[in-house]
């Protein structure tokens, strides 16, 4: 008998059933109110007449467009003169048009922010000092008066440290665009990890930084934090808002997953495509891997159209659909592989004509498991994990927990087709919330 499955059987399974997750999901109420009102009283040295630069990543962050807008018109009621600037590293296929698009397909507009955007891949140089690379910054930046830096602070996918993701990477990697991106990647973690920041402070004294507006998520992915900070005290706040941050971080609610279904990876869900310290693999070479969780096998069924068809990241899974696979765009994620050097991590996994496929291979690779005792859990994606579907003995052991609620009905993974049924139509309802 073939290793492969047909397109259309549908693997031997346990019964399923859905699952919540209770978070913390304290948030601000009016994100776009919080940003003004803290960079109102913030009593930052801005000048009737002076033009801004604002940046604008490539991640998915919560209410993004609604906190550059803020910025914006904190900025125009000062009397100046704001505009954007994309700061996203090789992001965007590494390309001005290409990162321009990136941040309008978050909504950032010049309609929807009343201002211009500008984006170039050109950059000035900035005085080097003892760090190790040149040290660049954004041409458009470097020609406004200011400089404010917006970005999530988080926890990162690639390394730990004294700082990850979140302002000091902006100044460091965003804004010094491809060409920073490039001489900080080629030291591999050691340049994350420590010629980053070192570049950051440069930028912080020979720069313009006005100042730093630091948005920290709940596990729910809400905005539950707004920190406006000026430059001088950039350094030392983000160390303490890492940390709050981490102790928010969402997590799995257990270790041991035979199979764990990705129903979608993208760009904006992770800088690649999935959050690496929710699924515990890393691919970094050098870098030790995550003890937990422990996930036998990853099977990833989408890219997200917020991509742009950039699939780094898809490495980290086991097998991919080939709905998946086709809408990877080679180029562009072969230019950000280049720039980070994980070069692991664009590896294409195995490619399964349908879900039903997919699983049945992940099912004969685990063929050592009986049936009714497989660990398997669904997920919409790795930002989203609040609400999951998970096998029989999985939803024994939760229902003991009082943090996860667990529903009494089992549910269905596919609908007599190969393949699944939509994370949408899965009865998350109140009774299988409170079940």
């Amino acid at each position: 008998m073939s290793l492969i499955p047909s397109n259309d059987a549908i693997p031997d399974l346990p019964e399923f059933f859905p699952v919540v997750q209770q978070f913390d999901d304290s948030c601000c109420a009016d994100v776009g109110r919080e940003v003004y009102s803290r960079l109102a009283a913030a009593d930052l040295p801005l000048r009737a007449g002076q033009t801004v630069a604002v940046t604008v990543g490539s991640r998915g962050i919560a209410n993004l467009a609604v906190a550059v807008k803020a910025a914006a018109d904190w900025v125009k009621s000062r009397g100046a003169t704001p505009f954007l600037v994309p700061a996203m590293g090789s992001h965007g296929g590494g390309t001005a048009t290409g990162q321009r698009e990136v941040i309008e397909g978050y909504g950032v507009t010049e309609a929807a922010i009343g201002c211009a955007i500008r984006s170039s891949m050109e950059v000035v140089t900035l005085p080097q000092g003892d760090v190790e690379v040149p040290v660049y910054f954004d041409r458009h930046a470097a020609g406004a008066d200011h400089t404010l830096v917006l970005n999530r602070i988080k926890v990162h996918t690639d390394f730990h440290g004294p700082y990850e993701s979140g302002l000091m990477k902006m100044m460091a990697i965003g804004l010094g665009k491809h060409a920073q991106a490039m001489e900080i990647h080629r030291h591999g973690v050691t340049g994350m990890r420590d010629i980053m920041p070192r570049v950051a402070r440069q930028v912080l004294r020979h720069g313009n930084v006005l100042a730093g507006i630091g948005l920290i998520e709940n596990a729910c992915e809400h905005t539950a934090e707004v920190h406006v900070i000026p430059a001088g005290d950039i350094e030392r706040r983000e160390l303490e808002l890492i940390e709050r941050s981490r102790r928010l971080m969402p997590r799995l609610p257990v270790d041991a997953i035979d199979i764990l279904i990705v129903d979608e990876i993208g760009k904006n869900i992770s800088g690649v495509c999935m959050d690496t310290n929710i699924i515990g693999r890393l691919y970094v070479d050098g870098q030790e891997e995550p003890c937990t969780p422990r996930i036998n096998k990853i099977m990833a069924r989408r890219l997200t159209e917020a991509s742009h068809g950039n699939g780094l990241g898809v490495g980290l899974a086991d097998v991919v659909t080939r709905r998946l696979a086709d809408a990877i765009d080679w180029p562009a994620t072969y230019e950000n592989i280049f720039t980070s050097t994980f070069v692991r991590r664009g590896f294409l996994p195995i490619v399964m004509e349908t879900d039903a496929q997919a699983l049945g291979f992940c099912r004969r690779v685990v063929r050592a498991i009986p049936t009714k005792d497989l660990r398997i859990m669904r997920i919409r994606n790795t930002l989203e994990i609040r609400e999951l579907v998970v096998s029989e003995p999985i939803a024994w052991e939760l229902r003991e927990r009082t943090n996860v609620q667990v529903g009494l009905a089992p549910v269905s993974l596919f609908n007599r087709t190969p393949e699944m049924t939509e994370f949408s139509e899965i009865a998350f309802n109140e009774r299988a919330r409170h079940a």
